[in-house]
């Protein structure tokens, strides 16, 4: 079913956000002080890509850079893409068919408000490890 909502939501908004958000990432990484926005900028763009089946988490190494490049982040865009989201998934939840791409944009607004010491990772793997199954994954035998 995600992968299905995932092909959906690519066509109709995933593409065109992602390509915001490269375009974004490329002028950060041009002005050589802004990389690290950059950087964010290219994870927040892969995330658009196929939001559904995976979630943002914050990393647990981000200490006060991440906080203080947080900070100029949401002064600068990270409200105005907060806004353009909260827009866009109103205008999604609109049709029924609509609720389940307004949730993924609604998802979202928290890494476009503060990206830096984030990462992207499945739900299902993040959901087995916060229940405990701290396992390392055994690969499959052929």
């Amino acid at each position: 079913m995600r992968t299905l909502l995932n092909l959906v939501w690519l066509v109709l908004a995933g593409v065109w956000m992602a390509i915001g958000y490269v375009i974004a990432g490329l002028i950060c990484c041009i002005l050589i002080v802004t990389i690290p926005w950059g950087i964010a900028s290219f994870r927040i763009a892969l995330f658009t890509l196929w939001p559904f089946g995976s979630r943002i988490e914050r990393r647990p190494d981000a200490g006060l850079g991440s906080t203080l490049g947080n900070v100029v982040w949401f002064i600068v865009a990270g409200w105005w893409l907060a806004l353009g989201h909260i827009a866009t998934a109103i205008a999604l939840a609109v049709t029924i068919v609509g609720i389940p791409f307004a949730w993924a944009n609604l998802k979202l607004i928290p890494v476009s408000l503060t990206p830096l010491g984030r990462r992207i990772v499945d739900s299902e793997d993040a959901a087995a490890f916060a229940v405990g199954d701290h396992r390392t994954p055994v690969p499959a035998r052929r």
